[in-house]
């Protein structure tokens, strides 16, 4: 999965589309790529911002061409028009896209406490199944992380203090699916061959379950 660090990431769009969005009075979304883009957003789009103005609010502009840009994005952007490009730098609105973002990602890495779920109730089941073998949503997702394809949509900076905050977007569910039930079954069944506390004889119906949910 590739990162898509706020820090460092400037975020280009064109200006007549993001014009004619506002002009739209439609609620609208500009995602990692500079897209405008329109509700009911994709399943898995991410939105560096969303806005919308008020009828009243456009007819107050005379000309149109009064409109600035920054002041309708907000003190949390800096905005540079440079010709036909919009250019965008979004980090300051960091907690607010992550709201803004939430409902759509395949898991949340946010809080304190790390990922607890993943959205998709098939890669959920799995890691459900695997914790019964100490296995950990954090050693799930650093799986999928490093052999599948998607973006992280993070805020990450290593000076002067590392910070780490992010949303996981799994392009393809079933890709991942396959990526940690190999990786969690491997680990079930070296806990079930090694380790003492996870024989086969010793299995509580819980782990039991859990190892048969693997093939084992």
């Amino acid at each position: 999965m590739k990162k898509f660090n706020l820090f460092k990431e400037i975020i280009t769009a064109n200006r007549q589309d993001v014009l004619n969005a506002i002009n739209s009075k439609k609620t609208f979304g500009i995602n990692i790529q500079g897209d405008v883009v329109y509700e009911p957003y994709a399943p898995k789009e991410i939105l560096i911002f969303e806005g919308k103005y008020t009828p009243k609010q456009i007819s107050a502009l005379t000309p149109p061409q009064a409109l600035k840009l920054d002041d309708f994005f907000g003190k949390n952007y800096q905005v540079v028009e440079d010709d036909e490009r919009v250019l965008i730098k979004a980090f300051s609105n960091w907690q607010e896209l992550i709201g803004l973002n939430t409902s759509r990602c395949s898991y949340d890495d946010t809080t304190a406490d790390g990922v607890a779920e993943f959205s998709d109730k098939d890669l959920e089941e799995i890691g459900w199944q695997a914790t019964e073998f100490n296995i950990k949503y954090r050693d799930l997702v650093e799986e999928i992380e490093s052999k599948c394809d998607g973006y992280i949509f993070c805020i990450e900076q290593e000076e002067p203090q590392y910070q780490f905050s992010g949303l996981g977007f799994i392009a393809d569910d079933k890709q991942a699916y396959q990526v940690m039930f190999a990786f969690a079954k491997a680990h079930v069944q070296k806990m079930i061959e090694t380790h003492e506390d996870f024989k086969r004889e010793l299995l509580t119906e819980d782990e039991e379950e859990a190892a048969k949910f693997f093939g084992l």
